[in-house]
């Protein structure tokens, strides 16, 4: 079993599906653009790399893909302005996170939430869903001067707690969080139904992946 002296936690896809918030968001900028919806499924395999990244997927229809500039500088502050007003009256808890997190604390690991969405969304929504008390530090995609998959928020969450990377573990959902979480030398664990743009986790082989948070109680060992 494991035994991490921390534990960081993913926001978007991991704890909470905010897709049908950020859907009717992309979909109603589309409109105001005179531009076709594209509908909640086809948004769900775009989210996961901040809000900037899902407008530019959103008016070129790729993940990869380069709006015109001109379009996204119209397009970017519709957004921002949608997001601000439907932050989470659509987005919900997953199954199992709750009692998960209640695991965690009674354990006695120190949490914190690592999410590449902007502080003025990550804030509000985990306070309007009563998940923000448990968390001991939360970085936001723009605390700090570069966000995941760049290992630098997770060293910093690492650096606030005094653990040693080698003995900090990472819970998320995409192989964004993966690629952080190797590049800080910390374990990883994934879950099996966030968002991965359409792929398996267990491609981007983390140490384990589980289908709930409940799940976290036969992989960690029950105090630190």
């Amino acid at each position: 079993m494991l035994r991490p002296k921390m534990i960081l936690i993913d926001l978007d896809g991991t704890l909470v599906d905010s897709v049908p918030d950020l859907a009717f968001c992309v979909d109603a900028m589309m409109a105001r653009l005179g531009r076709p919806p594209w509908g909640e499924s086809v948004v769900r395999n775009w989210v996961g790399n901040g809000v900037e990244r899902l407008v530019r997927r959103a008016l070129t229809g790729q993940l990869d893909g380069e709006p015109d500039e001109a379009e996204y500088q119209r397009a970017y502050p519709i957004f921002l302005e949608l997001y601000a007003a439907n932050t989470y009256g659509r987005s919900v808890v997953y199954p199992g996170v709750r009692e998960g997190l209640d695991f965690l604390r009674r354990a006695g690991y120190p949490l914190g939430c690592v999410t590449n969405k902007a502080a003025r969304f990550t804030e509000p929504l985990l306070d309007h869903l009563g998940l923000f008390d448990a968390f001991g530090i939360v970085i936001s995609g723009d605390t700090l001067a570069r966000r995941k998959p760049d290992p630098m928020p997770l060293l910093h969450a690492a650096n606030h707690f005094g653990v040693a990377p080698a003995d900090a573990l990472m819970i998320g959902d995409s192989v964004s969080d993966v690629r952080a979480a190797r590049a800080a030398g910390f374990r990883i664990i994934c879950v099996s139904y966030g968002y991965n743009h359409g792929l398996d986790i267990r491609v981007s082989d983390p140490d384990a992946v589980i289908d709930s948070m409940v799940e976290l109680q036969g992989l960690l060992a029950p105090g630190v």
